[in-house]
Parts: C-alpha cells; sequence; structure tokens
C-alpha cells in the first residue's frame, strides 16, 4: 500500500512538472501568446490562452477563423 501511494505521487510530480499543452504543429500562435488549454472540434481547434483569449482555429489549413476575448467580470445583479 506504501509502495502504491509512492507511485500514485510520483505520477502526480511527473504529470505536473510536464511541458505545456502540446499543440499540432500547424497551429501557430501569435507573438507572445502562451496556451492555457486546447480542444477540437470536427473541422476546427481551439486554444484558451493565458491572456483570457479563445483563438478558434481551422483544421485543414491551420488558418485562425476567430478570436473570442474572455470577460471574466462578474454579472451584476
Amino acid at each position: 500500500m506504501i509502495l502504491g501511494f509512492v507511485v500514485l505521487i510520483a505520477a502526480l510530480v511527473i504529470r505536473l512538472n510536464a511541458d505545456p499543452v502540446p499543440l499540432p504543429d500547424r497551429i501557430t500562435l501569435p507573438d507572445g501568446v502562451s496556451a492555457h488549454a486546447f480542444t477540437q472540434g470536427e473541422d476546427w481547434f481551439a486554444v484558451v490562452t493565458s491572456q483570457d483569449e479563445i483563438l478558434i482555429y481551422d483544421r485543414a489549413s491551420g488558418a485562425l477563423r476567430q478570436t473570442i476575448k474572455v470577460d471574466l467580470t462578474a454579472p451584476q445583479d
């Protein structure tokens, strides 16, 4: 049981120290932008940046389709 716990902790440490989000080679982020998360659909890729934007790319061409600014302010009642 102790060995299993040590293996679990080691796996977590290795995972948390891994490189940032791996992106497909055809996606080139703008200068100064780093990926925070990545997802994909049938004909698109989306990259959530650490600058609070969502960049949507065309899967076939790799061209940027749309940029969405994420507003993190709380709604007022």
